[in-house]
Formats: structure tokens, sequence, C-alpha cells
């Protein structure tokens, strides 16, 4: 068998795997509509942290990561990782555990339903919603692109008859489009039959798979490299740049010495350096504000009210920031030495690699075996499905519950009729985002997912308001959302629809500004109009 081969087998064998605890699961089904979405609110701590932390943990942890480290350094671990860490426990200690009993004691299913009547506002539903499945879509197209391009990747010389290619790399590969297809046909399949429990039993296994076989490639590639320090001292040599998040003067000598000598001589065994960038100590700062995004999330809302008790966060909140530095330090690591790996006396990259969201997998490919390079497969798979099973789901509950059941069919569905909307709603969006991911394919997978949840984290404002201030209004509501999401629009655009990797707002990531300017106009308007009745207040915050 060769590699490729190989690599198709080991997947092949681990959907399957999927697939058949998607069944045992759906066996456990109760054939309600609160167990479909919510699991009947009987999660566990273990099934609470896999679930929260294989949601959050996406193509963007894994495959962004390194391709970011690739292009600008070590720091895009402190930007992202180390604020995640932070962040997301804190939001789960404040906003997760408010949420969840709100949801337990008056019945919430969506994040919607909480606030239509936090704000005592019928149609807030028909604002939120399409700003929030609008901002989901992206964050699938992050994972449907990532599986396509990771299986088209490392699957060259499989099927050299049935997929040929001009391209040496690609020839016999799995083509990226069958790649993708078979990804979201899986997910569709045990999320449309186990909902969310069999989605949490799903991340559960898939967080471990890939959290394990993480470190282990981890090591080999290292050991491949000569050792962590033989590896790091190649970026030294090569792009020292890439070990600091504030290029030097030293390090612009570097680059411009060794572009000079790889113009001149043309050996492959001579590493093209990589163009010194920095991030400003304002920008590093403001990068903080993206992690607020998991307080909007609303498949993590969703896996919040799946909690058996409050006491189910304690595992979450204190063990997801470890979990985060063990699947971020590899793979920032790896995209560093990335960028001057030698293997052979060639350059494991190619001089000029055009696609940063597929360095994870030419790495796996060149410097694993083909066994482990199946499993790693595996591996980064199972990370993407992790989180697209747990979005998909979502989408399907706020349409079945938010608009199907409440403002077509005013709460007249039967359990039966609102599982088989939310199913069949998840089928339609399965398909439109996969159509979408073929089309936008070459999109980079870190700096959409940055404007995704900078978009989320503009909404941050308001889910915190309603949680601690009682004086938040209706009308200080929808200013909050509609702000946000013509200033986020607008500095999308500003940015080149996301092209511009550098894109700052007075020296701010965007984020901030989104989120200052959503902010005053929530607290501004509030404090101008009329107060929440006094049933409201003691309703969520009475005793």
């Amino acid at each position: 068998m060769t590699p490729g081969m190989i690599t198709v087998v080991i997947v092949a064998c681990y959907l399957g795997l999927l697939l058949a605890l998607g069944v045992f699961s759906s066996r456990m089904f109760r054939g309600t509509s609160a167990d479909y979405f919510l699991a009947s609110r009987g999660i566990g701590s273990f099934l609470l942290l896999m679930s929260l932390f294989g949601t959050t943990m996406t193509a963007f942890a894994l495959v962004g990561s390194t391709g970011e480290a690739f292009k600008g350094g070590i720091s895009v671990y402190g930007r992202m990782a180390s604020w995640s860490g932070i962040i997301h426990s804190a939001c789960f200690f404040l906003i997760g555990i408010k949420l969840w009993s709100l949801g337990a004691k008056h019945g919430y299913v969506t994040q919607i339903q909480f606030f239509r009547d936090r704000f005592e506002s019928d149609k807030i539903g028909i604002v939120l919603f399409p700003i929030l499945v609008g901002l989901v879509i992206p964050y699938l197209l992050i994972g449907v692109i990532s599986s396509g391009t990771v299986i088209e990747s490392l699957t060259g010389g499989a099927f050299p008859e049935l997929f040929p290619s001009d391209n040496p790399r690609f020839n016999g590969a799995v083509p990226y489009r069958l790649g993708a297809a078979v990804i979201c046909l899986v997910v569709l399949i045990y999320v449309f039959f186990g909902g969310v429990r069999g989605t949490a039993w799903a991340n559960a296994f898939q967080t471990i798979v890939f959290m394990i076989l993480g470190c282990v490639t981890f090591f080999v590639i290292a050991d491949k490299l000569g050792g962590p320090q033989a590896a790091t001292q190649l970026v030294r040599e090569y792009n020292p740049s890439r070990l600091r998040s504030t290029a030097t003067d030293a390090d612009q000598k570097v680059y411009t010495k060794r572009l000079a000598a790889w113009e001149r001589d043309k050996k492959e065994a001579i590493i093209k350096p990589k163009e010194p960038e920095s991030i400003s100590r304002l920008a590093f700062l403001t990068y903080m504000f993206i992690p607020l995004s998991v307080g909007m999330f609303p498949h993590l809302f969703q896996h919040w009210l799946t909690a058996k008790s409050a006491k189910s966060f304690r595992l979450p909140v204190i063990a997801h920031p470890i979990m985060i530095m063990i699947v971020w330090v590899p793979c920032v690591l790896i995209g560093v030495w990335a960028t001057s790996a030698i293997m052979g006396g060639k350059p494991v990259i190619p001089p000029d690699f055009p696609n940063a969201n597929a360095v994870l997998a030419v790495m796996v490919k060149k410097m694993t075996s083909p066994l482990l390079g199946g499993f790693l497969t595996a591996g980064i798979l199972a990370a993407i499905m992790s989180s697209l099973d747990s979005q998909f789901l979502c989408v399907g509950s706020i349409f079945t519950n938010d608009i199907v059941g409440h403002y077509l069919t005013k709460d007249t569905l039967s359990d039966r009729q609102r599982v088989l909307v939310g199913r069949l709603f998840v089928i339609a969006i399965v398909l439109v985002t996969y159509i979408i991911a073929i089309a936008w394919r070459k999109v980079g997978v870190f700096p959409m997912a940055v404007w995704c949840f900078s978009g989320f984290a503009s909404l941050f404002p308001l889910v915190f308001a309603s949680l601690y201030w009682k004086r938040v209004t209706k009308m200080g509501a929808y200013a909050c959302v509609i702000t946000a999401a013509i200033v986020w629009f607008i500095l999308f655009r500003e940015s080149g629809w996301g092209a511009n990797r550098s894109y700052l707002v007075a020296g701010m990531m965007p984020v901030a500004t989104i989120i200052g300017c959503s902010t005053a106009a929530l607290v501004f308007t509030s404090l101008v109009t009329k107060p929440p009745s006094a049933a409201t207040i003691d309703k969520f915050f009475g005793s």
C-alpha cells in the first residue's frame, strides 16, 4: 500500500467509528426536542469539559495556528492561546454558570429565547437570528475548508488512476471537494441521529484523539529535526524574526543576507527566508478582546445548558486553559520550525509555499511515517469535526425554536415536528456551507476565524449587561446589536474582506473598535430610554 492509501484506510476506519458512536448515541435518544437539543440537561463534568474544549479547539487552533505561526511567528501563541486560556475560563464562570441557571429555571433552549425574555422584546429574535447565523457560517467554513485541504494534502498517490493530477503533490490524492463532502456527510449523520448527546460523546472521543495524536506527532517531528533545540537553531539561523513578536534591525539584516544568498545560488538546500513581521504592543493587548467571543457563541450557549448542575462547570473552568496549552504549543512550534526545516538537504516546505492552511499537513506527510501520518490526519479531522457538529446543531436549534416554532407556528409544533424541522435545517446549512467552501477554498483559515470571532465578541457587551446590569433596556439591546453589525461590516470591507492580515484601527485590532462602539451604543441608549419592568428585574435578578 502507498502512504496515501494507508492514510485513506485509517481515516475511513476512524470515520466508521464515529458513525458507530452516532448510532450508539441515537439509541439513547428519548424522542423529545429537549433531549435532541439539550440532552435532557444531563451532561456531567467530564463530558461538558470535552464538549466545550472540543467545540472551541477548531481547525483554527490546529491548522490555522500552524499556518499563522509559519507566516507571522511565535507571537501567535501569545496573541490567541494565552488570552484564550484566561478569558475562556472567565466566561465559563461569569457567563456560562449564570446562563445555565436561568436556562434551567425558565426552560430556555437558545440564546434568542433568553434575550427575548430579558429585554421584553418579541422581535429581537428577528434581528439576532440573521446576525448569529451569518457569523456561524464563516466558522463552519473554517472547518470544511481545512478538512478538504488536509485530506487532499495527505492522500497523494493513493489513487493515481482514479484521481490523476498534473501537480505531483496531488496526483492520486482524494480531491478537495470529495474530502470536504465526506466530512460534512459523516458529521451530518451523527448529528442528525444523535442530537446534542451524540455530539457530546463524539466531541469527547475526538478531543482525546486529537490531543494524544497531536502530542505524539509533535515529538516525532521534533526528533526528525534533531530535537527541539536543533529545530529552533535552524530558525535562529534563517528566520530569527519568527522567534520574536517584534522584529529587530538584526532580524532585517539576517533576512537581507539570506535572501541575497538564496537569489544568488538558487540551491534547494538554502531556505528562502521569510520577511520579518512585527506586532505592536497595542495590537497585542487588544487581541484579548477576541476570546470574548465565547460568551456569545450560540453553540457554547447550547452546551452550557446541557450541564447537569452548576458543579459540572468546575472541571471546565480549571482544566480548559491547561488543555489549550497542550494543543496550541505543539502546533505553533511546528509552524515556526516549518519556516526553516531542512530534511535530506532540501527545505521541507518549498519556497513561496502558497497555502498556509496546508503547512501542518505537509510537515506531517514529509516528516512522519505513513502510519503515523494517517493517524494524525484522523486527529486533525477529529479537531475539525468536534466543532462542526456543535455549530450545525445549534443553527438547527435556533431556526427550529426561534423562527419556525416561535414566529411561524406560534409554538404549536409538537416535539416530533421540532426535531424534524431541526434536522432538515441542519441538512440545508450543511449544503450551503459546502457550496461556499468549494468557491472559497483559498481563503486563509486564521484571518477568517479572527473576523468571525470579532463579530461574536462585539456582541459580548449585550450578554454581559443582560446578566449584570439591571438598567439595560430593550432599545439599548437593539442599539448594541445594530451598531456592532454595521461597524463590523464597515471594517471588514475596509480590510479587503479580511485579505489585509495586518489591518488595524488606530493601532488596535478592529475588534476593540467594534466592542467600543457597541458598548457605547448599549450604555447611552439604555440610560435615555425607559428601564425594564419590575417583573423582569425580579425574574432575572430576584432570589
